[in-house]
């Protein structure tokens, strides 16, 4: 059951928002013993920061890649845990994903947006491709404002985890996560379903036409499907909480992860509706800025 975490990739623009994903792969590296890699990737698109110009020299090449490595040190500091910065040159989104396949990364940290007005729309998409491109599961965390009872100075501790369940192959490898991050920190753990009926008249082989009814009737039959995905064991350190939503399903999870005060949610980026909308397009923009909490994105691979 437990989903083993040796190696942390964490990805920084090395702006202030960004840079509190590094204090999350520090909590984690030391949580699991992991070794953590620092990253920063000098995006052409963005190179006017380090320059006068966007097109780059080798002499402002290595100024810019001299600054960086000098900035991830001064990040990490002299926290105890075993880290290596790792700074290259060219596209944020393609430049993540080969260095953290390259590294065998286990899991990828990033913030939700970093730079401002016209940097910040460059850098927008970056976090939508790693959910489409990253070989392992992404962690997407908030700023520092949200995540004061989650990661403090005495360390990091998930009390309440969400996982979104819709009984795909991508949302059973996303409670298998989620259970897995409830026993190593002894959280809560909330398996949420959100109400679909096309895609229940296809699952429980149900005649269109049903009706309204349709929903009310097979309620039982989804919360047993639900404690079902749970294996037997993990029910001897936690109980899980199974809960059944109605509405857009971005809104209805956003919903109860702010009523619940939950401190994590987790999600296949593909599955039977739910979390396929949830991460496509613009939706994606929506619930990772909106939630109250970090995203773990699990996805399998294709």
């Amino acid at each position: 059951m437990r989903v083993e975490i040796k190696t942390i990739f964490c990805a920084t623009d090395i702006s202030d928002f960004s840079n509190h994903a590094v204090s999350w792969g520090i909590a984690l590296a030391q949580e699991f013993r992991a070794k953590l890699y620092v990253c920063h990737v000098v995006d052409f698109p963005t190179s006017i920061t380090y320059g006068d110009g966007p097109i780059f020299f080798v002499d402002q090449q290595s100024q810019a890649i001299g600054n960086a490595n000098h900035q991830l040190k001064q990040l990490v500091g002299d926290k105890k845990v075993q880290w290596e910065p790792l700074v290259s040159i060219g596209h944020a989104g393609d430049e993540i994903s080969r260095l953290a396949k390259e590294k065998d990364a286990d899991l990828v940290i990033s913030a939700t947006h970093g730079r401002s007005g016209l940097k910040r729309l460059i850098l927008g998409s970056v976090t939508e491709r790693l959910m489409r491109t990253l070989h392992c599961p992404l962690l997407i965390v908030r700023g520092p404002k949200h995540d004061l009872n989650i990661l403090s100075e005495q360390g990091l501790r998930f009390k309440k985890i969400l996982v979104g369940c819709d009984f795909s192959k991508d949302s059973a490898l996303a409670l298998q996560h989620g259970l897995s991050l409830a026993q190593e920190f002894q959280s809560e753990l909330h398996l949420v379903h959100v109400m679909e009926p096309l895609v229940y008249m296809d699952m429980f082989k149900i005649s269109a036409g049903y009706g309204e009814e349709l929903q009310l009737d097979i309620q039982p039959q989804i919360k047993d499907k639900l404690k079902d995905m749970v294996p037997k064991e993990a029910f001897n350190w936690c109980k899980p909480q199974t809960v059944l939503l109605n509405g857009p399903a971005h809104e209805e999870l956003i919903r109860y992860a702010e009523t619940n005060k939950m401190d994590l949610i987790v999600l296949g980026v593909r599955g039977q509706g739910l979390v396929e909308r949830l991460f496509i397009g613009s939706t994606t923009d929506r619930v990772v800025r909106q939630t109250p909490c970090p995203v773990l994105s699990v996805c399998l691979p294709e």
